[in-house]
């Protein structure tokens, strides 16, 4: 069976873990490689391979790492079907929405690649008598990204791209549930041009993430999955004294008031719901139903449900894949049984959901859930499968009042006609991304994605500017000449005149 290793210093590395992991293909059930698992050992070889390299390519101008950029960005157009497939066989999801998922996360190359303007400093001419000043902003050195499992192209490409053109070098910890992805990334970084170092790859598991986040010489993480891990991963680090951005889990809402649109409503929740089997941290779990808006969009929404085309992932017209481990499949299926326990209405039930051919597979149905209430365990827990629960409110003052309260910030939606309350919505809800009109609010590559609360830890959201400003430091310089006679020693704090 094939194994997959790590990326040293611009080659692949058996590494000195001695420690492997299935990787599966849950649409099959089985396991289609293994991976290796990272000792401390490799996680300072790879260290020391960025460390290495990092002076030569801080000094390299941002004109010229944007070319290699450049080079690779191309790269992943011309390899887009070839990251796709790798994330069906491991993830699960459907080509099309692999497809998309590389799309989004060439985004950011395509930013990225403008990173000659993002570090221009400011200048200011005569600040005071013979002085001049000006900013400046310099990368920090070996820094770290670790990625979750859904998905394994784009998220990874939030981040070291952005790293990598401000000057850094850069270490990825890929899930090791679907790590192929990441040494695709490394072979077209090395035939864009990118030197040896600059970014490397360690699979494993804790042991490699505890690593990373204790070696002295990585000077930042990003991280991306659950919000336990990411609270972990945020005091840890910082324990270090390494500047972290942790972004976490999600219980997204999405409000339908009744003037809106129900057609596109519940498109859009059929879409947000159950898209990549609901593995998504901006998926909708809970549609909030405003006043008499409940009846229509919950049988609309059971006709849809119980007629999702549900498949392998590459197969034609496919609409949901499976659930990425049998794990995964497990707990969803056992947070419905309590949905059922607590008393919601369980008006499609996806639990025991077969495919012909894939006995084996982790697939789930879609499942809907009405009359939710928030004390119950499917509304307080990030279920992240293809679980819909659809709570009832009386108006939007309830609904915000709802989703303030939720200890999670990520993403939110509102639809409706009105734009009074759409207005309204928007300046009051506290949620990090908001959508009106629109289910999944993912910001594009020039803006930045984060959520509040418990749904990140850090003060820099990802990627677009603020991952400029996360993967550099800010210097500031004050100049003079000495063309003059000197005024003398000056004991008092220095004043402009």
């Amino acid at each position: 069976m094939e194994t997959i290793n790590h990326y040293i210093g611009g080659s692949v590395a058996e590494g000195t873990g001695g420690r492997f992991a299935d990787v599966y293909n849950p649409a099959l059930g089985e396991p289609c490689a293994r991976v290796a698992l990272a000792s401390n050992e490799d996680v300072a070889a790879a260290v020391a391979a960025a460390g290495a390299a990092f002076p030569a390519w801080a000094a390299t101008p941002p004109l010229a790492r944007a070319r290699v950029l450049f080079n690779y960005l191309q790269l992943c157009q011309q390899h887009t079907d070839e990251f796709a497939a790798l994330v069906v066989r491991e993830h699960g999801k459907t080509f099309a929405d692999a497809r998309g998922e590389v799309a989004r996360g060439i985004e950011v190359v395509e930013f990225a690649v403008g990173i000659p303007h993002m570090l221009k400093g400011e200048f200011t001419d005569q600040i005071a008598r013979g002085i001049d000043a000006w900013s400046m902003r310099q990368p920090l050195g070996v820094v770290a990204g670790i990625t979750p499992f859904n998905f394994p192209v784009m998220v990874p490409m939030w981040m070291f791209p952005v790293a990598i053109a401000c000057g850094n070098t850069f270490i990825l910890k890929p899930s090791e549930r679907d790590p192929s992805a990441s040494l695709l990334h490394a072979r077209l970084l090395k035939e864009a041009g990118l030197p040896d170092g600059v970014f490397n790859v360690v699979q494993g598991d804790k042991a490699a993430v505890d690593a990373l986040l204790d070696h002295p010489d990585i000077q930042a993480v990003t991280f991306v999955g659950s919000t336990p891990i990411a609270e972990y991963i945020y005091a840890r680090g910082s324990a270090s004294g390494k500047r972290v951005q942790a972004l976490g889990g999600a219980k997204n809402h999405m409000v339908v008031m009744p003037d809106a649109d129900m057609d596109m409503a519940v498109d859009a929740l059929i879409g947000a719901a159950y898209g990549s089997a609901g593995e998504r941290c901006m998926a909708i779990s809970v549609a909030v139903a405003i006043g008499d808006a409940g009846d229509a969009l919950v049988a609309r929404l059971a006709e849809r449900t119980r007629a999702l085309k549900i498949a392998d992932g590459m197969a034609d017209g496919a609409e949901m894949g499976p659930v990425v481990t049998l794990a995964a499949k497990q707990r969803i299926e056992k947070l419905i049984g309590e949905g059922v326990e607590q008393g919601a209405t369980l008006v499609v039930d996806g639990r025991g959901f077969q495919v012909p051919d894939r006995a084996n597979g982790f697939f789930v149905g879609g499942t809907l859930f009405d009359n939710v209430q928030p004390s119950m365990s499917i509304y307080q827990e990030e279920i992240f499968g293809p679980v819909l629960c659809v709570v009832r409110l009386p108006d939007v003052g309830s609904a915000l009042e709802l989703i303030n309260r939720n200890e999670y910030g990520n993403g939110v939606a509102v639809f409706t006609r009105d734009g009074g309350v759409a207005r309204e919505f928007v300046r009051q809800v506290q949620v990090g991304m908001v959508g009106v009109n629109v289910p999944l609010p993912v910001p594009m590559a020039f803006n930045s994605f984060g959520g509040w609360k418990k749904s990140l830890f850090g003060d820099h959201h990802a990627y677009g500017p603020e991952g400029v400003r996360f993967y550099t430091r800010h210097k500031a310089v004050m100049q003079r000449w000495p063309n003059t006679a000197s005024s003398g020693v000056e004991f008092a704090f220095p004043q402009m005149k």
